[in-house]
């Protein structure tokens, strides 16, 4: 087992969320904490609208406890809403604005959401559901609102239109709630890679050791009150969510919200006009990033933090990034149920191909399928437990009592490797493993040689079914620009494929493709790709 023992945590520092706002706000006041479509909101402007919200909150009858899900793009509403709901001792419930009628009903009624802070955009398709749910409350938000008020489209629904609703918890006020620091914060739903997605059970403790143990691991790269960290991944996603919303405000910082990151080159033009020391991303958004001419011309002296998250860096993007930026990249794990950083490698100390190690205060094991530890350098399913480990799944008793073992390790579904060093690498998902005559093949491994081709930009593998293997594997390629689809590229790629990887491990098929199917964070979904 590793455990993380550099330093004790400091988890007495915040009780709550909303005292961890307030102080912020006491300490950098003035200070931008928000810039979202060319406009700055300072932690005083972020204290007065939030107040506003909860107030509104209050006044509409919801009671202390009661969820409220918020739908809606990188947007300044995001945040006030958001604090809004803590402050007001409310459940948040981060909502994908991408999510079909399906996923709606399902996630509003496994909550028991009363309230929905949503883009007016979205209303024609919530018109179509809201009848199906418990929603008492609709506020609705147009991405200008708080720069130029527009109008919102007419549905049929009764809704609250979002500076409206300021307005109203102006006049009512807003009245301090006291909760305990183990009061349920946010229901953050998995992906729902294995059927239905599940809410996460996360604390207001849960989240501030998160973030505290996130600032301890970055050290001196964080200094109060001057940094600028620039949020291209979802904020309703758990992890630009703990690092925007929570550690980057705790610590002064000032977040640029990039509402739509799949505009590349509105993304840069944002990045121009700011000194940004700090960024994350994740493999596809480096590599997207970096092939642009006019991202390699931008300003990277400031920049001192790049994390990587939610799928594994290939060295090809790292090594893509530092010579682009300067900066290298510290790759981290977590997921929803962990609040989600379980390990993080130190900036500037980073061992390339390794999730580092623990965060502060946090166990993990290495287990088999039966719950052992196995010995260092065995490969076994990665366990967690630490004071960012939620208390469970939302209503689902059995679910919950099947991921953890009998002594409160969160078994995480990942296949991993703990090194000598107590650095860990992981080596894949437990559902992602391909089997090929009984020996296991990790499309990571295929895929990280894969994205050291020159042709190859993008890749995924996956297993499919194969008559005298059981399973063969499969790499679906996006080539780079000046590469051509062809019987000779399909070759080079599985000679460059032979000559770093043993023969069942080698891709069988190869398809060139014009794009990969990506979540709205950007990850590479193999499931889509297995289900084509």
């Amino acid at each position: 087992m590793v455990f993380d023992t550099e330093s004790t945590l400091d988890t007495g520092r915040y009780q709550t969320l909303p005292q961890l706002i307030e102080t912020a706000v006491a300490k950098f006041g003035d200070k931008p904490a928000y810039a979202c479509l060319g406009k700055s909101l300072t932690f005083n402007e972020i204290d007065t609208y939030s107040k506003e919200f909860a107030g509104y909150l209050q006044q509409s009858g919801l009671q202390v406890g009661d969820r409220v899900a918020i739908q809606l793009p990188n947007l300044t509403q995001f945040v006030i809403a958001a604090y809004g709901v803590l402050r007001a001792g409310m459940v948040l419930v981060n909502t994908n604005p991408l999510y079909t009628e399906r996923e709606l009903i399902h996630q509003f009624n496994d909550s028991g959401a009363k309230a929905l802070v949503v883009l007016s955009d979205l209303l024609p398709i919530l018109a179509k559901v809201v009848n199906e749910t418990q929603l008492e409350l609709v506020i609705s938000t147009h991405a200008m609102d708080l720069i130029d008020p527009q109008p919102q489209p007419s549905t049929g629904l009764k809704n609250v239109v979002f500076v409206e609703a300021l307005r109203i918890g102006r006049e009512h006020g807003f009245q301090p709630v006291l909760v305990d620091s183990d009061a349920l914060a946010a229901l953050q739903y998995t992906g729902g890679t294995t059927g239905l997605s599940k809410g996460a059970m996360l604390s207001h403790a849960n989240l501030i050791a998160n973030a505290l143990q996130c600032k301890s691991r970055l050290g001196n790269k964080l200094v109060e009150g001057e940094e600028v960290f620039v949020a291209p991944l979802p904020i309703y996603h758990i992890y630009a969510f703990l690092v925007n919303l929570v550690l980057y405000f705790e610590c002064g910082g000032c977040s640029v919200l990039i509402p739509n990151p799949r505009d590349i080159p509105g993304m840069i033009k944002t990045l121009s006009q700011y000194p940004f020391t700090g960024f994350a991303g994740l493999n596809t958004l480096f590599i997207g990033l970096c092939y642009q001419e006019s991202f390699q011309q931008l300003d990277f002296s400031h920049l001192k933090v790049t994390i990587s998250g939610g799928t594994a860096l290939t060295e090809a993007a790292s090594d893509l990034w530092r010579d682009t930026t300067g900066c290298t990249i510290s790759e981290g794990y977590g997921l929803s149920e962990t609040s989600p950083v379980v390990s993080l490698n130190c900036p500037g100390k980073e061992m390339l191909g390794t999730i580092g190690k623990p965060v502060l205060a946090t166990e993990v094991r290495i287990i088999d399928d039966e719950d052992n530890e196995v010995p260092v350098g065995q490969v076994g399913e990665l366990a967690v437990r630490g004071p960012q480990v939620m208390s469970g799944y939302w209503q689902k008793p059995d679910e919950t009592q099947a991921v953890f073992t009998a002594d409160g390790f969160f078994k995480t579904g990942d296949i991993a490797m703990a090194l000598e060093n107590g650095m860990h690498t992981i080596v894949d998902r437990k559902k992602d493993m391909v089997n090929v005559s009984g020996f296991n093949v990790y499309p990571n491994e295929v895929e990280n040689v894969l994205a050291n081709y020159e042709a190859v930009m993008e890749c995924a593998v996956i297993g499919v079914a194969d008559e005298r293997t059981g399973e063969a594997v499969k790499a679906v390629i996006v080539l780079t620009q000046d590469a051509t689809a062809g019987e000779q590229t399909r070759q080079a790629i599985e000679e460059h494929c032979r000559s770093q990887l043993t023969a069942y491990k080698v891709p069988k098929y190869i398809e060139f493709v014009e794009q990969l199917p990506k979540s709205t964070v950007g990850k590479i979904l193999r499931r889509e790709l297995r289900n084509q």
